[in-house]
């Protein structure tokens, strides 16, 4: 049996909606990026939503919009995909990572003592769909004893008068906590739509704008708008009607707009995510069931009173293994036909942030969560019977070491 990682999920409402925008004549930004805008403002109950290429550019426009450049020092975990470290490299600045906690998410403890007067922003990752803790982070940027530290620069920076808090909400479309929409949390959020994303475009990301009140949310919509089409005062659906041709260019913008050939993959999706996400939900029930008799099994967060889970990722650890006999395990589970994956090869490991000087044996926790880390399939299109044999290969592959 053959069963893939994470497919897309395309059913004929996916392509009568793409079909439709290449009917239309207009397949770049228009009309469908704007709708999905808004139906993600309706899930999350933020107003202000803004649809980029992807969930890196997104986080770059976010960073130059703060004004954070050489010199300033943004908190990550070590424990995360690259394009969180890369996205603050792009600025110019210095990602700062600190270990996660049991829990896969960034540790509250390392954050604080990570803090100094060159800390611009946070960047929390809710790893596998399980949302960070916000309440306790966002609390902690507005200490006295934080505030004193922060050195407002740009303009952005004098009027937050704080750490802006960022979250990395990549793998989290529908995640919760206390009971609200877990990306409502932070300052901003930044979904990824990437193709194998709960909520999917193909390529893509969404900003939602949920700043203070020192801020005007729909102001700034505005403004980063045009920073995605190059700083340029009109897009091009509204430059193709008749007489709008005439455009200004008012600052360095980026080229980061998603086009309405994507907007239609996600806009059909998000018209169903109740379904999609509840079937998620139920594989990944059905996981936690049959792993419990296994006493190997470290069964990963399960949804409580205070947090749920966008089931993006089954992140299953198994206790008393190492990095080889785990290596071990996937290839024995591949040969069987199961596409498994690991989350994530800690930053830190990987050449590019080695040759910068940061070093695994500072963050223990990442290290031993990546090291008997096993993702599962998790998507709408498995059966329980495709679970029950994914379990299955896996408990033979443990018991072959």
């Amino acid at each position: 049996m053959i069963i893939p990682f994470s497919p897309p999920y395309i059913d004929d409402s996916v392509i009568e909606e793409v079909i439709d925008t290449l009917n239309s004549g207009w397949i770049t930004t228009g009309p469908k990026v704007k709708a999905l805008e808004e139906l993600i403002a309706v899930y999350t109950g933020i107003p202000d939503v803004l649809c980029v290429n992807s969930w890196t550019s997104g986080a770059i426009l976010i960073l130059k919009w703060f004004g954070i450049r050489e010199g300033d020092e943004v908190i990550i975990p070590a424990y995360t995909y690259s394009a969180t470290a890369l996205a603050v490299l792009h600025c110019g600045a210095k990602p700062i990572m600190v270990d996660v906690n049991d829990e896969f998410v960034i540790s509250i403890d390392a954050i604080k003592k990570a803090v100094t007067p060159k800390t611009k922003a946070i960047i929390p990752v809710d790893i596998a769909g399980w949302p960070c803790d916000y309440e306790e982070i966002m609390s902690l940027v507005k200490e006295k004893k934080i505030i004193s530290l922060f050195n407002p620069e740009s303009e952005n920076q004098k009027k937050l008068n704080r750490i802006l808090v960022i979250s990395d909400a990549a793998h989290s479309f529908g995640a919760i906590l206390n009971k609200k929409p877990a990306i409502a949390c932070s300052d901003i959020g930044i979904f990824s739509l990437h193709a194998v994303k709960n909520l999917t475009t193909a390529e893509g990301g969404a900003i939602c704008i949920n700043l203070p009140g020192s801020f005007n949310n729909s102001d700034e919509y505005k403004f980063l708008r045009i920073m995605t089409l190059n700083g340029q005062t009109k897009d091009a659906f509204t430059k193709n009607i008749a007489g709008g041709w005439r455009y200004d260019i008012i600052m360095q913008g980026l080229k980061i707009n998603m086009p309405d050939i994507c907007a239609a993959v996600g806009l059909a999706q998000i018209k169903k995510y109740d379904f999609l996400l509840s079937e998620r939900k139920r594989i990944f029930r059905l996981y936690s069931e049959l792993f419990q008799k296994y006493s190997w099994a470290k069964i990963p967060p399960q949804d409580n009173d205070e947090k749920t889970s966008s089931s993006h990722l089954y992140a299953l650890r198994i206790k008393g293994i190492d990095e080889n006999k785990r290596d071990r395990m996937i290839e024995l589970i591949v040969k069987t036909g199961i596409s498994v994956n690991v989350h994530f090869i800690p930053l830190p490991m990987l050449t590019l942030f080695k040759n910068l000087g940061y070093d695994i044996e500072d963050f223990p926790v990442s290290r031993e969560n990546y090291s008997c880390e096993i993702s599962l399939p998790i998507y709408p299109q498995l059966t329980d019977d495709q679970v029950i044999t994914i379990v299955e290969a896996i408990a033979e592959a443990y018991n072959s070491l």
